[in-house]
């Protein structure tokens, strides 16, 4: 992996472990990311008046082709959270009825739920994963605890983003299905980092980030929903597609009233196969592989530094390029993540959840052995000496 490091834009200064924040772009990528940008300028009116469309379906036929979605069931957005938008405003919500999730949530959604449930009289209802996690089964029956006649929606991240764990999103939306719940599956952190095929996954809606692990530039993200509840979603901005005539109507309305909400820049999205074709181009199942077995050494030598146990099997697929490693109560992770950035240069995000502390790390192809040397080196100098028995009941 140490030859990718060249092909990414990141400052060689900084010790980059928090790819799962904000993604990083590889130079080609960022390239042809310019090159649309500086064709959208050259002839703005015949680009977005009479091209974009076109070019978008091109794009998103890539898209779909990896991720296994016909084009006419995925559609471009700004990022997921706008896609849980998107979805959440667009259910007809009655008092009393249920979205069930679990306590690992990202906030932002945790908000979009909270404010449709405040307008339409719903219960948001935060159902608890305990970890450390041991078996696939154990969570299904976990969440399953939670359902009840009046639940409508089960809202679960793929990967969550506190905890980086992978949840078994296959199995309950098969049950949901049966049990004719609709189910919304954020896909923040999966597309590109763990092998993504949405007829195996069955959700009804699935959002998920290009921009993240998919290597395209900030702006790129897709909703998949699938055919037969497509009719259910409302577009969160009302334009032109509201009234497709025989110029400008998609062929599908799902696409017509989410693809063009007024005028923008359309890059990002036009850069997808870019990122697709680069990660092919390097063998990216091997670089997701070698990034795995990175990251479970990292896990393993923060628990030894800290006499902590893991929060999930070391040997399961509970977490993949990005995971947590839990830290002392002791901690003042405020002044830890700013002294590991400012003294020793490390960019890691450090989580609190629940009563619990942890480092997150991300392992992207760009990294090496020596980033996580230089994690441990930092944290062993900064962490409290101090004995760390107070996790020893997890």
């Amino acid at each position: 992996m140490a030859n990718l490091k060249e092909l990414f834009l990141l400052d060689p200064k900084v010790i980059f472990l928090n790819h799962g924040s904000f993604g990083a772009t590889p130079k080609p990528v960022f390239t042809a990311y310019k090159e649309w940008q500086l064709r959208l300028e050259h002839q703005p009116v015949l680009f977005l008046g009479r091209e974009l469309d076109g070019l978008l379906k091109e794009s998103r036929q890539v898209l779909g082709e990896y991720l296994n979605a016909d084009v006419d069931d995925v559609v471009y957005i700004p990022n997921a959270t706008y896609g849980v938008n998107i979805v959440a405003r667009s259910l007809a919500l009655q008092p009393e009825d249920e979205v069930l999730t679990t306590d690992h949530e990202y906030g932002a959604c945790d908000y979009t739920w909270e404010f449709v449930c405040k307008k339409t009289g719903a219960n948001y209802i935060h159902q608890p994963i305990p970890l450390p996690v041991r078996s696939e089964e154990e969570i299904v029956e976990q969440i399953w605890q939670g359902v009840t006649p009046r639940t409508k929606v089960i809202y679960l991240s793929h990967i969550t983003s506190p905890t980086a764990l992978r949840l078994p999103v296959e199995r309950i939306c098969q049950r949901a299905r049966q049990a004719g719940i609709l189910t919304l599956v954020d896909g923040a952190h999966a597309p590109g980092q763990i092998p993504l095929d949405l007829q195996a996954v069955r959700a009804d809606f699935y959002p998920g980030n290009c921009h993240k692990w998919l290597l395209s530039p900030k702006g790129a993200a897709f909703l998949y929903a699938r055919r037969e509840v497509q009719p259910l979603v409302e577009p969160l901005v009302v334009s032109w597609g509201y009234h497709a005539t025989t110029e400008t109507t998609c062929g599908s309305q799902f696409i017509d009233y989410l693809q063009w909400t007024g005028t923008k820049d359309p890059a990002a999205a036009l850069s997808v196969p870019s990122a697709i074709q680069f990660m092919r181009d390097h063998n990216w199942d091997e670089v997701r592989r070698e990034c795995h077995a990175l990251m479970r050494q990292a896990v393993e030598r923060i628990c030894a530094l800290t006499d902590l146990p893991p929060l999930y099997p070391l040997d399961s697929d509970f977490y993949s390029q990005m995971a947590i490693a839990p830290l002392p109560l002791s901690a003042d992770l405020t002044s830890l993540k700013a002294r590991l950035y400012d003294e020793y240069q490390v960019e890691v995000p450090l989580i609190q959840w629940q009563d619990r502390k942890f480092v997150r790390i991300s392992i992207q192809g760009y990294n090496t052995p020596s980033d996580v040397d230089a994690l441990l080196e930092a944290l062993g100098e900064l962490l409290p000496s101090q004995p760390c028995d107070e996790n020893s009941s997890v």
